[in-house]
């Protein structure tokens, strides 16, 4: 058989991927994952007692809105890193940027705090275990991205693993956010920056291994 008769024959049931389908199957990944992430939290560690008050609270809103930034973020780049040729662009600007904006705003506060409060508002009550709570809550859906991931075609297997840790840390910080006491700007840009960080280090190694080609 001819090279050119070989390539047809392999094309002549080949269909199109419908649009969209990247963002589609991780769309489904996070929404399957974060209810098992929102349980956890609820029955791991409960939803603080004061949430209604503490809704009326600026900070708490800005604790809220700065992982959920860095969630879709981080869909935008790992369902484009998903896509073979699919360029990143000024994405990873997204994802960068409530990072700088947290930090810019923790340093502020610690900088005009008195020097008796300033390591109160960095270690805070929780700092032993904050991190670790939010990679773990994170889990389900880190797991579920690297399913729908594994089932795509990603080129920069690290990178992509790494997007889809950034979007599960996202997601599971603003869930652990129901539950953290915590509300001062130096502590979250210590300890919920560094609880996001250990899944993108973990979906970078990862899918360096588990999604190559």
């Amino acid at each position: 058989m001819k090279t050119d008769e070989l390539v047809s024959l392999l094309a002549r049931e080949a269909q199109p991927v419908p649009r969209h389908a990247a963002a589609r199957r991780l769309a489904i990944a996070l929404l399957a994952g974060l209810p098992l992430s929102i349980a956890w939290m609820v029955f791991e560690y409960g939803v603080r007692r004061d949430l209604v008050q503490t809704m009326f609270w600026p900070m708490f809103w800005v604790k809220l809105a700065f992982p959920i930034c860095v969630a879709i973020a981080g869909f935008v780049i790992v369902q484009r890193l998903a896509r073979p040729g699919v360029q990143v662009r000024g994405a990873w600007l997204g994802l960068a940027l409530p990072v700088l904006a947290l930090w810019v705003m923790g340093f502020v506060a610690w900088f005009l705090a008195p020097a008796d409060e300033r390591a109160a508002l960095v270690w805070g009550q929780t700092w032993r275990t904050c991190a670790f709570n939010i990679a773990v809550i994170s889990v389900p859906i880190f797991v579920a991205a690297l399913v729908a991931l594994k089932s795509l075609a990603p080129t920069q297997p690290a990178l992509a693993g790494a997007a889809a840790g950034a979007m599960s840390a996202g997601a599971g910080a603003a869930v652990y956010a129901l539950h953290c006491p915590e509300l001062a700007a130096p502590f979250l840009a210590v300890w919920y920056v560094g609880g996001m960080v250990l899944p993108i280090l973990a979906g970078a190694a990862v899918g360096h291994r588990l999604l190559r080609w």
